[in-house]
């Protein structure tokens, strides 16, 4: 299934949201080039169940992906995802708001190398309001929702599904 052969995409997401439709363009074909922190690399990366000491969820998630380090909090590694940006096709990151816009990698600096990217923030809440920087998994969302508050017996303690129903995010 190559319907996506020939797209180029930076994925600078972590855990599950991100990397997951990444996968799915990964699995059509795309390009997908895994962009982690030095050192630490996505959270996910050392989650046990792990095979030879790599999350299992890890490399799950991001089969068919390339992956490499940059650092950009640097000069040079700004410059080095600033080259990259110039001819991929999407960008999907997953940091707080406006975490990308004051490292200078924003939608505005990097659509002056390459007017046609699609640039992707995911966040929880959204890149405004009162909860933007809040980190968001399923639990919250389907809690705040009110539809936690349906599941299980009346009068009693929630019950948690067994299946993501708002996201597809880490459970703790």
């Amino acid at each position: 299934m190559g319907v996506l052969k020939g797209v180029k995409v930076l994925d600078l997401s972590r855990l599950l949201p991100g990397p997951y439709c990444t996968l799915m363009m990964a699995d059509y074909g795309a390009e997908v080039i895994k962009i982690e922190e030095p050192g630490q690399g996505d959270y996910i990366r050392w989650r046990k169940p792990a095979i030879e000491g790599i999350g299992a969820r890890h490399l799950t998630i991001n089969r068919n992906k390339k992956s490499i380090e940059i650092n950009l909090k640097t000069d040079e590694g700004k410059e080095i995802f600033k080259k990259m940006a110039a001819d991929a096709d999407v960008i999907l990151e997953s940091f707080r708001p406006g975490v990308m816009n004051r490292l200078g990698l924003g939608y505005e600096e990097i659509s002056k190398i390459n007017e046609g990217i699609v640039y992707c923030s995911l966040t929880g809440y959204g890149q405004t309001g009162p909860y933007r920087y809040l980190p968001g998994h399923d639990i919250n969302y389907i809690g705040y929702s009110g539809i936690l508050g349906l599941i299980g017996e009346k009068d009693g303690k929630p019950i948690v599904p067994g299946v993501q129903i708002a996201d597809i995010g880490e459970e703790h």
